[in-house]
């Protein structure tokens, strides 16, 4: 029997293992250094005129987009090039190998952390706290949360969770099964500044362009994925009715399948309208059944976390047939 078949899924338990006992680390995460350095970039290359162009000057305004947009593909690959780069020749290494890419996917795994915020929710609900409620699911969600009922608030919470399972479970997976430590290095790094750089606001809509179509890319194989993965361990005929018929009409290309898809595995109905910025946003509804409660919160998570156990399985039992 060759071990070295077993290496990606000894790497995987072993990272998921670390993330469940540890969780993420309280300091001195590498990300932190990373999103300091991003915002640097942002700083010196995010070089928005001094006053908006006049819509009237077309090419003014035109190369304004063209140049923000090149300052934006820059900054990308000066964000994540030399890290990449730093992972490859770190990995290389066979003697310290194992444990570098342990190390690369543990801290690029988020499920403790995303259960535990996501328990935290759904504890003040039963609670009846729901200040507590909203307080809390503000650090999961990016929508104002300051006058959302219970129902909203559970809602927030089972969409974070569905959505986040992607980014910061099955996507760093597979792009370490994929690409090694290298890979998941790319990929978290990515969807780092999508989340710095990627709004559709003044400041960023041009810059944070690149961003955002670089993660949309990495993230098309590992969404749909998921959203197979949701599918099968929930409730399998809606969750891919859902995703097929609701997907489509959702604004962001590997959400709508995920969240579409777990949605209906849960048998909930998620979606609609909500306020970002002080800004309605307009959503369509996605899967079945009534409006989440604190109980499908926990399913929510629950779904994530047999998720991934059902990845490492599958991974081992890839890894035995081809010993």
């Amino acid at each position: 029997m060759n071990i070295q078949h077993f290496q990606i899924p000894f790497v995987v338990l072993s990272a998921a293992t670390f993330d469940y006992f540890l969780g993420e680390p309280a300091k001195w995460h590498p990300l932190i250094g990373f999103g300091k350095y991003a915002e640097f970039l942002e700083k010196k290359l995010n070089m928005q005129p001094a006053a908006e162009p006049d819509p009237n000057i077309q090419v003014a305004a035109i190369e304004t987009e063209i140049k923000l947009k090149k300052n934006g593909v820059f900054a990308l690959l000066a964000a994540i090039a030399p890290f990449v780069l730093l992972a490859t020749l770190l990995q290389d290494d066979q003697s310290i190998k194992l444990i570098f890419q342990c190390l690369c996917l543990y801290l690029a795994i988020g499920a403790s952390s995303l259960s535990s915020h996501a328990t935290e929710v759904a504890n003040a609900l039963e609670a009846k706290d729901l200040q507590l409620a909203r307080k809390k699911v503000s650090y999961i969600v990016s929508r104002d949360t300051e006058n959302l009922d219970k129902d909203a608030i559970a809602k927030a919470a089972v969409e974070s969770v569905l959505e986040n399972g992607c980014d910061a479970v099955f996507g760093a997976i597979f792009w370490f099964v994929v690409g090694g430590a290298p890979g998941v290095v790319l990929y978290r790094l990515a969807n780092t500044l999508d989340a710095m750089w990627g709004y559709k606001n003044p400041r960023f809509i041009n810059f944070g362009w690149a961003a955002a179509r670089f993660d949309d890319l990495l993230n098309f194989v590992p969404a749909r994925l998921t959203a197979l993965t949701y599918a099968s361990l929930g409730k399998f005929k809606i969750a891919i009715r859902c995703w097929l018929k609701q997907a489509p009409s959702w604004y962001s290309p590997n959400a709508g399948p995920v969240m579409a898809a777990g949605a209906g595995a849960l048998f909930v109905s998620l979606g609609g309208n909500a306020v970002y910025h002080n800004q309605l946003k307009e959503r369509p509804m996605l899967g079945e059944g009534p409006p989440p409660g604190p109980s499908d919160i926990r399913k929510a998570t629950e779904l994530v976390n047999r998720g991934m156990l059902a990845w490492i399985v599958i991974l081992l039992i890839a890894g035995a047939c081809n010993a």
